[in-house]
């Protein structure tokens, strides 16, 4: 009988997360290791039709919500979507003597 995929999913999702969790506390000493985030702030922008051109043109932007953290964080050594305590701990890894 085939393997159950349910349970071939779970052991993959095991094994990923097995591995992120070594590549957080054990990072490469030889590699770089800043911790960095994507983070977005939306801007509402505003047109005005030109009748010399026929195009919509930007007229003015304004900025409707404010710079936040962003959840996830990467390290520039690879490691990525790290909340804020595994980045903490990857960085301290990193930094500790082997």
């Amino acid at each position: 009988m085939p393997d159950d995929p349910s349970n071939t999913l779970e052991e993959w999702k095991e094994e990923l997360q097995a591995e992120h969790e070594d590549a957080i506390e054990n990072p490469d000493p030889e590699a770089d290791h800043r911790i960095e985030g994507v983070a977005q702030v939306n801007y509402r922008v505003y047109f005005q039709y030109s009748e010399a051109t026929g195009d919509l043109e930007r007229d003015r932007t304004e900025q409707v919500d404010d710079l936040t953290d962003p959840e996830l964080l990467s390290c520039a050594c690879g490691v990525r979507g790290m909340s804020r305590e595994e980045a903490r701990r990857h960085v301290e890894a990193a930094r500790s003597d082997p």
